[in-house]
């Protein structure tokens, strides 16, 4: 059985592939974040409301991109991580 991400893997997920990508539409994130729309719609929006992503438009398309402070967010979870794999918790 597969288990499920948890709310912060997806914000994880969604920040790696923002950081990989320099900036993408949302059916990108979308796609390569493996979530639905409906899912991501919240994601972003806390996102944005945290400042660890921004809005960018051009020529009447959005795209996202990470923020500096979206990058210094995914190094401390990433840190976190390895120090709790370390551990196993």
């Amino acid at each position: 059985m597969v288990k499920k991400r948890t709310k912060i893997e997806i914000i994880r997920d969604v920040l790696e592939v923002l950081k990989k990508n320099k900036q993408l539409k949302i059916t990108h994130i979308i796609y390569k974040s493996n979530l639905t729309n409906n899912s991501v719609k919240p994601i972003l929006e806390n996102l944005l409301e945290n400042q660890l992503i921004q809005k960018i438009s051009e020529k009447e398309k959005t795209f996202f991109a990470i923020t500096k402070k979206g990058e210094e967010f995914l190094d401390e979870f990433n840190k976190i991580k390895v120090f709790s794999d370390a551990y196993g918790i």
